[in-house]
């Protein structure tokens, strides 16, 4: 049986850090969410990588990251509602694994109406919802 770490030797390892991160502004997340054309799938991940690349860091908070889209998801559905026109289209945006985001507007039931409307097959595993094939449609 492996031996476990005591705190002071998991506290001084480092674990390749430090590391460069960005913590992003939630216009840009609102921004790369609302360049996924009709048809094309992103997820937190991928917008995380976007990230990093334009600040030239290693890696974009995941954390800040999952909050602005979801503010940006409540914000798009709040502008369509006051009249907006080419609101960002949330739906496309999945969380890691190809799973559809239960905290967005309405629920697992009303991103997974957009997202067949769109094309896309939805699939249940367990409890959580995911779009089948998912990497297939990956906006590059």
């Amino acid at each position: 049986m492996k031996a476990r770490k005591s705190w002071r030797e998991k506290l001084a390892t480092s674990k390749d850090l430090p590391r460069t991160l960005v913590i992003p502004a939630p216009l840009e997340v609102n921004e790369i969410m609302a360049r996924v054309p009709k048809g094309k799938l992103i997820t937190t991940d991928e917008i995380r990588r976007c990230l990093a690349r334009k600040h030239g860091t290693d890696v974009a908070c995941p954390l800040t990251t999952g909050i602005f889209a979801w503010i940006a998801a409540h914000a798009a559905v709040e502008g369509a509602a006051a009249g907006e026109k080419n609101t960002t289209p949330y739906w496309r945006t999945l969380k890691s694994g190809g799973q559809i985001n239960p905290k967005y507007p309405g629920g697992v039931k009303e991103q997974s109406r957009l997202l067949k409307a769109e094309g896309h097959e939805i699939i249940r595993k367990g409890q959580q919802f995911f779009v089948a094939d998912f990497v297939k449609s990956l906006f590059a």
